[in-house]
């Protein structure tokens, strides 16, 4: 029988059965998804940039192309929130998958903002001594040489510097912008990877302590790979369970609210099971990625190992995006399971304030004690996700704003002193900073005070508010906990400042660099912004009110 026939029977045999109705097009709304579509296009113009342009010019036009895309795609999530898509017109774009509301337009401009004071450390080539006459960053001089090499060595010598970190800073953030805006869990998953794929390379990449960089890169990519599973697998269950990936259908199918059910799912519908374990192992990855108790194994060690300016901005920026996350799926996903969910993360909270405070008074190096400090902090944000209220979101939204900026202001210092073998990280070293140099260690006691939570820092704004939540939605013990973890965590933190203001100075001690303009950006919006939100914060704290109300 020749093909033509075989074609022809196929095509009568279908209409036949049923007229197959033309497929519709997808239907895109391209202005409501501008934000993540800038930051993803420039993240393409960086690697074309790598291929096409000369090695001399790449990193100032890599710079430049960054810096315009961040800036632009925080004008276009400004733009949408005048437009009312925050409030009034909130809705569920690109077919279902991305929801445009308050809680995904305030994260995003949190996100976008994060990154762009990150990408001021990653840029930044005063630091160290010049190499051969060139400038250079924190980055090593060729990601592919094995470390101490004779390749390695070339590569310096000839003043080369691994650029691509721009584009991977892209496309990491526009995995963060899709991330806590998923409205299904597919879209969820595959935000997931595009913004954990370029961190866990990134982490890879100190230009000093390779060896330390690739270990802590290798551990972060084995247990996010775990991490991954687990979300996978539980949204495999979630689809069993409820027959479909949108967010808006499963939360109809828990509450049972669920029209034009069909005997398929009707088999599946009633078994709990998948739902609770899936449930379970959704929640779990999004815990790995904010760093919660007993998910927080990689955090200390990828801290310190990763280059500075990465922990910096991945401290931060992934922060806001899993916890936006986390509260999507809790708040429109799972309400209907509330008093499942709500006494694991009470245990989860409670055992990550305590555990993140009591271990960092054992630490000896700055880069873990803020490791074990983010854990602390994930703890009292939590507090804020278990109120189930509209406070309870906005405080979390307003603690993830004030948070993130401080981090990456500490993390920016944290550069800056120096020795013979980089930077000088155990905490012996910082002994009399105060004394060597009193604006820089004064400006680090700022950022100290406020992830103590000391008042007139943005600090004590967020954690007045997560707690003021958590107690009105009748979690006061976990409010007491969270005091006293608060207490404890406050001991590391003067310690720190005592040690530098009121030890000798050592006469070997390190130096503190100079730094760019670019570093002194972000340390300098980092004070700012921990200063107008502890001083005047009810401005901030109405926009996130206002920010408080998911679409479903």
């Amino acid at each position: 029988m020749s093909t033509t026939a075989v074609h022809s029977l196929w095509t009568t045999a279908a209409t036949a059965a049923d007229p197959i109705s033309k497929i519709d097009a997808p239907k895109i709304e391209y202005g409501q998804l501008s934000p993540t579509l800038i930051v993803i296009g420039a993240a393409i113009i960086g690697i074309l940039i790598e291929a096409f342009v000369p090695r001399r010019s790449r990193y100032y036009v890599q710079m430049f192309v960054s810096t315009v895309a961040l800036i632009a795609a925080f004008a276009a999530v400004v733009a949408l929130a005048a437009g009312g898509y925050g409030t009034t017109k909130a809705g569920i774009a690109a077919m279902g998958a991305i929801a445009v509301d308050g809680p995904a337009l305030f994260l995003q401009g949190t996100i976008l903002l994060a990154s762009l004071v990150g990408l001021f450390t990653f840029a930044e080539r005063r630091l160290d001594p010049e190499a051969h006459g060139n400038r250079v960053d924190s980055f090593a001089a060729q990601a592919a040489a094995v470390p101490g090499s004779e390749s390695e060595q070339k590569a310096v010598k000839a003043g080369f510097t691994t650029t691509e970190v721009f584009p991977l800073l892209l496309f990491a953030v526009a995995g963060m912008l899709v991330f806590p805006a998923a409205n299904d869990l597919l879209t969820l998953f595959v935000a997931l990877e595009v913004f954990s794929l370029p961190l866990y390379l990134l982490c890879a990449l100190a230009r000093r302590k390779r060896l330390m960089s690739q270990e802590a890169a290798v551990k972060y990519f084995l247990l996010g790979a775990f991490a991954s599973a687990f979300t996978l697998f539980g949204i495999a269950l979630l689809y069993g369970y409820a027959g479909s990936m949108s967010y808006g259908t499963i939360a109809q199918v828990v509450d049972g609210t669920v029209q034009n059910v069909t005997p398929a799912l009707a088999d599946t519908m009633g078994n709990d099971a998948l739902l609770l374990v899936g449930s379970a192992l959704i929640v779990m990855g999004l815990l790995f990625k904010v760093g919660a108790v007993p998910f927080h194994m990689w955090t200390p060690d990828v801290y310190q190992g990763a280059p500075t300016p990465v922990t910096g901005f991945m401290a931060a920026a992934t922060k806001v995006a899993a916890f936006g996350a986390l509260l999507r799926i809790l708040y429109v996903v799972l309400p209907g399971l509330r008093w499942d969910w709500r006494p694991v993360m009470w245990a989860v909270a409670i055992v990550t304030m305590l555990a993140g405070a009591i271990v960092a008074i054992t630490q000896t190096d700055i880069k873990r004690l803020l490791a074990y400090s983010s854990i602390a902090h994930a703890g009292f944000i939590l507090a804020g996700v278990i109120a189930t209220t509209p406070d309870g979101i906005s405080s979390v939204l307003f603690y993830l704003a004030a948070y993130s900026f401080v981090t990456i202001g500490a993390f920016a210092v944290v550069t800056l002193v120096r020795d013979a073998g980089g930077e000088a990280t155990h905490l012996s070293k910082w002994a009399g900073l105060g004394r060597r140099s009193p604006l820089v260690a004064a400006v680090f006691a700022v950022f100290l005070l406020a992830f103590a939570g000391i008042p007139l820092t943005s600090g004590f704004s967020g954690k007045f508010a997560v707690f003021k939540a958590a107690a009105e939605g009748g979690a006061a013990p976990l409010v007491v906990i969270g005091v006293i973890s608060s207490a404890i965590a406050a001991f590391f933190y003067i310690r720190v400042i005592v040690l530098m203001f009121f030890s000798e100075p050592r006469p070997e001690g390190p130096t503190v660099a100079v730094p760019s303009p670019l570093t002194m950006t972000a340390i300098g919006v980092g004070v700012a912004v921990t200063v107008v939100l502890g001083v005047a914060p009810q401005y901030f704290l109405d926009l996130a009110g206002q920010a408080g109300v998911f679409v479903r």
